[in-house]
């Protein structure tokens, strides 16, 4: 039978204070999942803490900034001594500014890098070792389908999430043979809070222009929402993923796919 559970693993996931990374913590919890989570403020650690307490979930939050080398290090150590050796690790922390790339910043550009493509890197390190020493290991990379597009105003996010693919491809090529496994998910155009302003319909009641744009390129007709990432965060997690290596799997209701329609 195939096994889905993760009864008893530690399960890391960055950036799990809301929005998509908040319900794939959610689902890894509800396959049996301790969870354990990192924001840079002690206010979004503690509302995210209630917020799972409410979903019946236990879990650990820590203050710590994946950009900082020497705050993961001591995130890991803490999270080793007082939960158990990372099992899972779920690097969804992220930001995108959306900027022309002639009016962008080098500062900018550097923190969308710096955040999307260099902390996974700074986090992976820092769990590697102890994931060796346990034989096994789940490293799940959250890319975007600017893994693999262009789009005008994204150009540092598409470079750290072309990145991104690379780096789970090379750490599946890496550490395989140690019994880890290193996979991305891609999501799709998601429903969330942070791109309702998107959804909203305009005053005569038509679709705003990017929702009817997103819905027209999507082969399901719609936006995803977050509970579609749970199935394949927790498939990726899982024993039944223990051949998947390497691998980026895109949750985009079949963007990626689809050329468009025809014009009438």
């Amino acid at each position: 039978m195939v096994n889905f559970s993760l009864d008893g693993k530690v399960a890391l996931v960055t950036g799990a204070a809301h929005g998509i990374g908040f319900s794939m913590a959610e689902a890894l919890g509800e396959a049996g999942a301790k969870i354990v989570f990192n924001s840079r403020s002690q206010e979004h650690v503690d509302k995210a803490l209630a917020a799972f307490a409410e979903k019946g979930i236990e879990a650990r939050g820590f203050v710590c900034d994946v950009n900082d080398e020497v705050q993961v290090k001591d995130m890991v150590e803490k999270i080793e001594k007082e939960v158990g050796v990372v099992d899972i690790l779920v690097n969804n922390a992220g930001i995108i500014r959306r900027i022309p790339m002639h009016e962008m910043s080098l500062d900018e550009f550097r923190l969308v890098v710096d955040t999307d493509l260099t902390a996974p890197f700074i986090v992976s390190k820092a769990v590697i070792p102890g994931m060796i020493r346990k034989g096994h290991g789940k490293i799940i990379n959250i890319c975007s389908m600017m893994s693999e597009l262009g789009r005008e105003t994204v150009s540092a996010y598409a470079a750290a999430k072309g990145g991104l693919k690379m780096l789970t491809r090379n750490i599946a090529s890496e550490y395989g043979e140690y019994n880890i496994q290193c996979n991305g998910i891609g999501p799709g155009y998601i429903a969330t809070s942070q791109t309702a302003p998107l959804r909203e319909p305009q005053p005569d009641g038509s679709r705003h222009p990017f929702d009817a744009f997103i819905v027209s390129k999507t082969p399901a007709a719609r936006w995803g929402t977050p509970d579609d990432l749970k199935g394949p965060v927790v498939f990726l997690a899982s024993e039944a993923s223990d051949f998947v290596n390497g691998h980026i799997l895109y949750v985009d209701g079949g963007i990626l796919a689809y050329i468009g329609k025809q014009p009438k």
